[in-house]
Formats: structure tokens, sequence, C-alpha cells
């Protein structure tokens, strides 16, 4: 039985720092995977959100002193937060000194306050002069207060390692130098470790941080699902070199760019300085809009939730069934490969024979397989047997909608599935999804042949490229329709 997902992230970790003795002076005490750090634009959007309240507040302070019109009340805080953005109040840099920052966000709290009620009483001169004070007084106190509250907030999560970018450099180069010296000054990025096929002529490691192998062994590596980036560093003149390194990246999942190194050293130490805030040559992997996100996220706590309550009586009766059915437990846990490669233990209803569990996947289920329980078939067939991955997704490591989770090391044809298609790993560049565009589209279940996988991925890209939160609606629409209508496929 697989162990809990916590357990085997701890393994993990310990599995990445037994490959090499030495940490390095750039990688966190505490590893924390992609998926459960935090995003910085995610975090954005929320400081917006609590400025917007602090904002409303303001307004309904000054309402207690003279009633305010309605320019006051919906004007006035959305032009403070217009301000507020134009004058880089949600920019909060690392390296950036708390004295500058302090400074910067008087005077985007004094723009934002001050301009909005100016601009109020200007649109309507009637508008009384204390009311006015009042709204500009008070809205800068209660922003000031709100970002020095975000402002420790945001350094707690980078000292727990929940918001520094991890870096993996591809070249030991001196532009790879320079990034790990301002990275010890300025601490505002880790990085792992450094992947360079001139293994031997690099030595073990490059100013402290580890040389982990070669570009061939980062495709497979385990400490991939701990970095946020790849970043290549290598000569702006080596052209053959930068596209022979991008097509054998090609593989991993990781958002991959581009340090070049210029020949001028000052244009190179800006460069540098730039990569904390990942302003570089992005080749693949392109960012997710935060919004959507956010958005994702909520809907998958409000249907997992839900889904849970719904059909908790349908989940005991199922549990009961297999008790009854055969010996063995109700649940079987399996190791799939989540968002960014990320080992997670997925859940579902048991529908092997005990001693048949095949955790690997090694065996496709074909029609009447022996394998397969009484109840199993039934749960099989109509879909039942993926309801405990609702936990999966309650817990964050899925979502209602996505590519469905493959067992690792999933045979296909008696080859590994994600041997086939060079681009099988793109596919996790999102969380796994309990249903998903492949899904509602007739790829589910078994697949059984290269032509199938080839499919089965095409599709997941498809939808990886195109999603959005209308899509994610429709395949959830759509799915039930598909399990009705498929009555005829293999589970």
């Amino acid at each position: 039985m697989a162990d809990d997902t916590g357990a085997h992230r701890a393994v993990a970790t310990d599995a990445i720092d037994a490959a090499s003795d030495r940490r390095g002076p750039l990688r966190p005490d505490r590893m924390q995977t992609a998926r459960t750090r935090a995003s910085g634009p995610g975090l954005a959007r929320l400081f917006q959100f609590g400025d917007g309240v602090a904002l409303g507040a303001a307004s309904l302070v000054a309402g207690l002193v003279m009633p305010l019109p309605m320019t006051m009340w919906l004007g006035a805080p959305l032009l403070a937060l217009v301000l507020l953005v134009a004058t880089g109040a949600y920019v909060m840099r690392k390296r950036e000194r708390s004295r500058r920052r302090f400074g910067r966000l008087l005077l985007a709290a004094v723009a934002a306050s001050g301009g909005a009620g100016t601009l109020c009483g200007l649109l309507d001169p009637t508008f009384p002069a204390l009311a006015c004070a009042t709204w500009a007084a008070t809205a800068g106190t209660l922003l000031m207060v709100s970002h020095m509250i975000w402002g420790q907030v945001l350094a707690n999560l980078r000292q727990q390692g929940l918001l520094t970018p991890n870096l993996i450099i591809v070249g030991g180069t001196p532009a790879a130098e320079r990034l790990i010296r301002r990275a010890m000054r300025t601490r505002d990025v880790n990085i792992l470790g450094i992947f360079d096929d001139r293994h031997d002529r690099v030595g073990p490691a490059i100013l402290g941080v580890p040389v982990l192998g070669k570009t061939t062994d980062l495709i497979d590596h385990r400490i991939l699902p701990f970095a946020d980036r790849i970043v290549i560093t290598v000569t702006a003149k080596a052209n053959a070199r930068i596209a022979q390194l991008i097509e054998r990246l090609a593989p991993i999942p990781n958002s991959i760019s581009l340090l070049l190194e210029d020949a001028d050293d000052e244009s190179a130490s800006q460069a540098v300085g730039r990569i904390a805030d990942f302003d570089l040559m992005q080749v693949s992997g392109g960012g997710q809009r935060a919004s959507y996100l956010a958005a994702k996220r909520a809907l998958d706590l409000i249907l997992g939730l839900a889904g849970l309550i719904a059909l908790a009586p349908l989940m005991a009766t199922i549990a009961v069934a297999i008790r009854l059915d055969s010996p063995g437990p109700v649940f079987f846990r399996q190791r799939r490969h989540g968002y960014m490669n990320e080992e997670i233990v997925v859940w579902k209803f048991r529908s092997m024979k005990v001693e048949a569990s095949d955790f690997t996947a090694a065996r496709q289920v074909s029609a009447d397989d022996d394998r397969v329980t009484r109840v199993g078939r039934f749960i099989r067939k109509t879909s039942l047997d993926e309801l405990p991955q609702i936990f999966n997704i309650i817990s964050g490591e899925m979502s209602v909608v996505g590519p469905r989770p493959h067992a690792i090391g999933m045979q296909s044809g008696g080859a590994d599935a994600s041997k086939l298609v060079e681009t099988y790993a793109h596919r996790h560049r999102i969380k796994p999804g309990l249903t998903g565009w492949a899904a509602v589209n007739g790829s589910r279940g078994p697949i059984n042949t290269a032509e199938d996988v080839r499919r089965r991925v095409a599709l997941d890209l498809e939808y990886v490229e195109r999603q959005s939160f209308w899509l994610d609606i429709a395949i959830i629409l759509r799915t039930a329709p598909c399990l009705l209508g498929d009555s005829e496929g293999v589970r």
C-alpha cells in the first residue's frame, strides 16, 4: 500500500539530498514543490483585494461624518486602486531596501488617497471639504497599515521558502557564476543545482552549487518538481548550442528561459539582476493567469466539498459493497504523476482482487479481466471508482478538470508510455484532473497502443493551450453524458 503524500514528499526530498553530499549554499533548508509554493501574481491579486476593502472602509468612515455622493463611494476607491498600480505599490522585490520601499509606499498611499479625494471634489463642487479630507486621511492610514502587514506576510513566506523562486541552471558559464554570486549576496533566488555536459571540465561544483549531472540527466531528475524555472546560460553567439539545448530539454514540463552572456559587463550585470523577477527571454512553458488559477481553485473547492457532502451516502454504500464482495481494503492508492512531474498518491475505490493489484499499471485492464471483482466491474464501468479522488482535489493535488493522472511507469504496448511521445510530460504543466478534455473527446480508460498514447497526449496538450474557466465549465457539463454514452468502453 502506498504511503501518504506528505511522507512520500519527504522521502523524495531525502532522495534528492542523498544524490549529492552537498546541498550547496543556495538550496533552501526545506524543499517545497512548485505546487505547494505561493504564487506571486496570486498574492498580488489578494493584496489588491485587501486594499479595496480598506478603501471601502475609508468611504464608510467618511460617510459617518457626512453623507457621501455616489462619486465618492465608487469613484474614489476605484481611482485609488488605479493610482496604486501606477505608482508600483504592488512591486515588492526582496532585494529592495526597506527604507526605499517605505518611501515608495508612502508616495503611493498619498497619491491614491489624495488624488482620489481631490478628483471627487472637482467632479462635485458641492462635495464637503471635511468629508474629502476625512476620506483621504482614513484611506492613507488604512493603506499604510495594510501594506505594512502584507510586507511582513511576504517576508515570512520567503523565510519559509514558499515565495523565493527555485532555479536550475543549465551550463557552467561565466554568466552562471555571476548569477550565483548575486544570489549569494541578495538571496532573492534559490539555485538548486547545475547541469552541464562538460561535467569533467566544470568540476563537482561551481562556487559551492553542486553540479548534478549532464543535461540528459535533468529530464527525469527527481529535483524537477521543486524547480520553478530552468535557466540556460550560454553565450549569445552560440546559436547552434542554444537550439541543441532547447531541443534536448523539450520533454520536461518546467518553464525554460535563456540568460544570454553579454560581452558588455554592465549589460550582463543588469540581466543577472532581472532574473529574480523572471524578466527573461522565455522559450517554453508559458505562465498561467493568476485570476484563472484563483477561479479554478475556488471551483475545485466548491465542487469538491459539495460533492463530498452529497455523495457521502453513495461512497459509504460502495465501501460496504467492496468489503462484502472480496477481502481486502476499501481503497486503492497509487503513485502517479502530478503537477510538474511531482509524485502524488491518488485515491480510488479498490476494483481488483488484492493479490492482483497493479501499482505501476504494467498491464492495462482488458474486457472480462479476471483480476477485476464483481463490484469492481460495476464501479469501473460507471467511473464510480474514481470518486475518492475528491480528497485529492480538496487537498490541491488534483483539479476537477485537467489531464488524467497516469501511473508512474505505466506500460502501453509493452513500452513505457512516457517514452512514446517526446512532449508527454508537457501535460504535467497543470494539475491532473478528475475529468478532462481527452475524456470528453473519447480518450478515457486504458491506452493500449502507441497511437492511443499519442492521441491522449495531443488532446491533453490541446487543453493545456486552450485552458480557460469557461472551457472547464463546458467539460464538466459534458462529462456525465459522455460517461452514460460510453457503455462499450473498457474500464
